[in-house]
Formats: C-alpha cells, structure tokens, sequence
C-alpha cells in the first residue's frame, strides 16, 4: 500500500512540475501531506517529518543564497567583463577562435550558477560578432548551453545541491569528485568548439561562393542589453578578483561549509566595493529574489523527501521495484539512467529528476549494492549536459528570446550533440571510478 500510495504521489508532482501551472513549493508540498494522511500518519507526524526533512537540507539553503549574492555582486562590479571583451577583441574575423572563445566565455559567465545570466552574457556579446562573419547562431546556443552545463556541476549551480538535499551530505564533498568530470568536460566541449568552427568555415566558405546567405529572422533578438554603469568598480577589480578566487578556493580544499565560506564572501564584497548601507542592502534586494526563490525550492524539497523517507514509502517502492526489475537490469539502472538523462531532460524538470526520479532509483541501487554516490554521479553527468536543450529550463527560453531563434531548431541542432557529449562523459566516469558500475 505505501508503495502504490509513493508511486501516485511521485507521478503527481512529476505531473505537477511538467504542466507548469503550480510553482515547485505547490508541487513538493500540497501532494506529499495529501498522501502522509491517506498512508495514516497525524499531524504530529508531519512535524516531525518537516523537522527530519528540513535538517537535512538547510545547509544547502543557506550556501545558495549567499552564493547566488555573492557572483551577483561580482557581475554587478564588471569583475568578468573585461575578461570577456579581451576574448571577443581577439577572435574577431576568426571562426575557428570565435567558436573557441564562445566556450571560454560561457565557462566563466556560468561560475555564478544561473544559466540566464550566462545567456544573456554571452549572447549579447557574441550574436553581433557571429551574425558578421555568417556563422550560425544556433552554434552560439550549443556552444554556450553545453559549457554552461557542465561548469553548472558546481555546488551552487542547482543539481548538486538538489542531490545533496536528497541524500543528506555536504555539497561541496559531493562536488569534489565532479571537478575532474568537469575539466574534462570543457577539453570537450573546446574538442567541439574547434570541430564546429571549421565545419563551420566549410559551410561559410561553400555559401560564399554560391553566393548563399544564412538567412535567420533576428528582428526579434536583443543585441545590446543595458547594464547599470554606476554599479561597476573598475578600479577595484583586482580586489574582486582574488576575492573570488579565495572563496573558491576555500570551497575547493573544504576548509569552511560552503555557506559559510560565502556569506563571508558577501560580508567582505559589500563593503569593499558600496561604502554605504543603503547601496549595500540595495544589491542585496536585486539578488534576493533569485536567492531565496532556490532557497525555497530546497526547504520545499526538504519537507517532500522527509515525508518520503519517513513514511517508509521510499524503501516500499525500491523494495516492490527489484522483485518487478529483471536483476540484470535492475543493478545497472543507474547507468541506464544516466544514458537517457538528456531524454529525460526533455520530459522532466530539474526538480522532477532530482526529487522523485533519483530518491527511488537510489534506493533500487543500495538494493543491488550500488553505493548512492555512484548512483548519483551517473545521474547527474547523464543529465546535466542536456539542462540547456530543455523545454523546460527557463534560460532556454531566455536565450531564444535574447537570440530571436526557435526552440524546434535548437533541439534539432543541438540534441544529438549534447546526448553524445553526456554519454562520452559518462563513460569517462566509469573508466576513471567516479561512477562505479
């Protein structure tokens, strides 16, 4: 019964979070209490599930909305800016380079964690130089969605801390091991960048001599977004410079929690660059709404997996699924998991495969003694590539609305591409043991 009543409530939220038409919190909140009650539990229950869930994933709660503050404030102060337009002054009349500097500058927009602000980034100072020399602009989105992706393995990205909130560990434990996947990643992904490029310069060449131009409606698309000048500190970029470069290298040798190590951050960002008050609480209040917006999905997350966990409906679901599963199927989900993972990024959001997709495969795992880690790295390298060819990912939107391209043509572009790139890396891991099968 607590298995039937588990399988219903997880394809409720599941159904929940794919309509669109209920926030998260709604999803992970309303259908779990509903099904605690039909499974027989009280009130008191509930509290103490709200108090097992939300311990387990405070931690993570407090480290996004210190981490998102603190690379908001970075943006804020122009710290990657001049980095950027280096990049860009160098490649220009170069398709080869053009296509390197692309995933250059997509890593280092991503270290913030938010997709949208790397899209916007990117797009805005790369579509102009790409509509110039013919290349195609749908390149520009498979190569910053696909970097995006991987450096979005980072523990304040939103997956990791997802899977950290599931499984009750410190995200940047959990992170250590990725670092490797993810250096190896963008080799990737610059391996593509230089493919791409002088495929791209085949075609751009063949169109010009028959005389061919790329035709794509651009009328749409934001060239030149506006930036608040009066926020940056040019002069002080170099003391934001080793300022991020400490915290992430705290964060790197877990010297601090991760929380901690940013709200330090923050602590020391605002003084150094906005000398009073109410310009330090005004950057705060711009990058609050993202902060807390995550931070609420997690401690929603966290009363959804303490019900879960505390009823026992996890384990009954895992329990009924290895007598259903054939064994020699059933020890290798996870990695049949993660090859489908970018598949699964078309049907299911960020929340529905980290919080009702991977707690149950977990728990089919341990069953065969798959260790949770394996079951997560899997999971997470399978998927993570995809993020940025979803439907379902708002940045994607974002980016189609900053490029005026379609969301069909991206996924015909850039699908395959992403899938191979998510399947190479996972058998990486496998060879090297970061997932063990």
């Amino acid at each position: 019964m607590l298995s039937i009543i588990g399988i219903i409530t997880i394809l409720v939220i599941v159904a929940l979070l794919i309509s669109g038409r209920v926030s998260p919190i709604v999803a992970m909140v309303i259908p779990p209490i509903v099904a605690m009650f039909v499974a027989g539990y009280s009130f008191d229950d509930l509290g103490v599930f709200f108090d097992e869930g939300i311990s387990s994933v405070i931690s993570v709660a407090i480290m996004f909305i210190f981490a998102i503050i603190f690379f908001g404030i970075m943006q804020d102060v122009g710290l990657f800016e001049p980095i950027i337009n280096k990049m860009v002054a160098l490649s220009k009349g170069n398709v080869v380079l053009v296509a390197i500097v692309t995933v250059v500058i997509a890593v280092i927009a991503q270290l913030d964690g938010s997709g949208a602000s790397t899209f916007l980034i990117s797009i805005t100072a790369l579509l102009p130089l790409y509509v110039r020399l013919g290349m195609n602009p749908y390149l520009l989105l498979l190569l910053v969605g696909g970097s995006a992706a991987i450096i979005n393995m980072i523990p304040w990205g939103g997956p990791l801390g997802r899977v950290a909130s599931v499984l009750e560990t410190d995200v940047t434990e959990l992170w250590h091991p990725l670092i490797k996947i993810q250096v190896i990643g963008v080799v990737l992904m610059l391996l593509l960048a230089v493919f791409m490029g002088f495929r791209e310069k085949r075609l751009i060449a063949k169109r010009s001599q028959t005389g061919q131009t790329l035709k794509f409606d651009l009328s749409n698309s934001i060239l030149n977004a506006e930036t608040d000048e009066t926020l940056k500190r040019p002069k002080l970029i170099w003391a934001n410079a080793i300022l991020a470069i400490v915290v992430l290298a705290v964060l790197m040798s877990g010297l601090l929690p991760a929380g901690l190590a940013f709200l330090i951050g923050v602590a020391i960002a605002l003084p150094l660059n906005y000398r009073t008050p109410k310009e330090q609480m005004g950057r705060i209040q711009a990058h609050a709404s993202n902060a807390l917006t995550m931070a609420s999905i997690i401690i929603a997350a966290g009363l959804f997996l303490g019900i879960l966990n505390g009823t026992g409906m996890l384990t009954a679901i895992a329990n009924n699924a290895v007598n259903i599963l054939p064994s020699f199927l059933a020890q290798y989900l996870h990695i049949i998991i993660g090859v489908l993972g970018v598949p699964f990024d078309l049907l299911l959001s960020t929340d529905a495969y980290y919080f009702a997709l991977f707690p149950v495969v977990d728990q089919i795992g341990l069953t065969y003694g798959i260790d949770s880690l394996s079951t997560a790295y899997a999971m997470i390298i399978g998927n993570i590539v995809g993020t940025f060819v979803s439907p379902l990912a708002p940045a994607v939107w974002l980016a189609l609305g900053l490029s005026g391209l379609e969301m069909g043509k991206h996924l015909k572009f850039s699908f395959f591409w992403m899938w191979g790139l998510s399947i190479t890396l996972l058998i990486i891991a496998v060879l090297i043991g970061v997932v063990h099968v």
